[in-house]
């Protein structure tokens, strides 16, 4: 756990580094600032040990670094290999898409009509300083479908999924339940981890548009409380200035949150030592990677929807 946090810190700081100002960073910035990420990431983690050894430490951290990669680079390859070859395993996937899609409905629904809310009441005092309350439909639908519904949903996915995929696959790797199958003959990157990469693939779409449903509802009911206006209304103003554009890339991007978390919580599970306590710390670290990561990619992606779809 505290390898895979450094190695997060890791990412974090060189993609914030890469990113700010709107270009990359130059190869000799971004190697210098590699070293110090590294050295803050191991002090954070063990300052007595770090202020010993900084040199040490910093080597420590960037060989963990790029092991952990290396080993989710033979992980993927295994993945996709098993994900392409059939047989396929059609009803793991519809299993997984309904423990993934329809359970999660009411949590994301909630989160998104929660966003919706907040959005409704935070802005409607901005707008109205500056004589601009005519807006705020459009400020809620625009700030849902874009960013907020995507993002939230993401991250929602990332505790509620990312924690049952690693909790799930660590427990079955303690007790030998993957390395018995792997005995009878069943590959488990086909049945257990590309049925559930699948699933959040092709779920976090769907659930990102339950999420808008719901936020531009309860931005809609948030409004007409303080100033009564029809639904009907209220989505012609919003949708009014609207495009496919603005809809369609922020929701497909969602199918790489699905596949960062599907990706990152199976890999944190199937690679689980330790007994209970490990399966303790998979778990956590799935969430914590798959959270950080989605936040990253969202950027990343962002950045990449504004230049090809201004």
């Amino acid at each position: 756990m505290k390898r895979g946090v450094a190695v997060v810190m890791l990412i974090v700081l060189v993609i914030v580094a890469a990113i700010v100002g709107g270009g990359i960073a130059e190869p000799a910035q971004l190697s210098c600032f590699l070293i110090v990420a590294a050295a803050a990431s191991r002090a954070w983690i063990n300052p007595g040990r770090s202020s010993q050894a900084p040199y040490t430490s910093a080597k420590t951290v960037l060989i963990s670094f790029f092991e952990w990669f290396g080993e989710m680079a033979v992980f993927c390859g295994r993945l996709l290999q098993a994900a392409l070859v059939p047989p396929y395993e059609i009803r793991a996937l519809l299993r997984q898409c309904e423990s993934v899609g329809s359970r999660s409905l009411p949590l994301v629904a909630l989160a998104g009509a929660a966003t919706g809310a907040v959005l409704s009441l935070q802005t409607r005092d901005s707008l109205t300083r500056f004589g601009a309350q005519s807006f705020l439909p459009a400020v809620i639908v625009f700030s849902l479908i874009r960013e907020s519904g995507p993002i939230i949903t993401g991250l929602v996915m990332s505790g509620r999924v990312g924690a049952g995929i690693g909790a799930e696959l660590g427990s079955m790797k303690v007790t030998e339940q993957i390395d018995a199958m792997e005995a009878s003959a069943i590959n488990p990157y086909k049945y257990l981890a590309a049925t559930r990469v699948a699933a959040c693939v092709l779920m976090l779409p769907l659930l990102t548009l339950a999420a808008d449903f719901c936020g531009i509802l309860m931005g809609w009911f948030a409004s007409s409380l303080a100033d009564p206006v029809s639904l009907r209304l209220f989505l012609e103003n919003g949708f009014q200035n609207a495009s496919y554009n603005d809809f369609i890339p922020p929701t497909l991007k969602t199918t790489l949150f699905g596949l960062i978390i599907g990706v990152v919580a199976c890999f944190q599970g199937m690679r689980t030592t330790g007994g209970t306590a490990g399966v303790g710390r998979s778990t956590t670290s799935s969430v914590v990677l798959s959270s950080l990561f989605v936040i990253v990619a969202d950027v990343v992606l962002v950045r990449m929807i504004l230049v090809f779809f201004p």
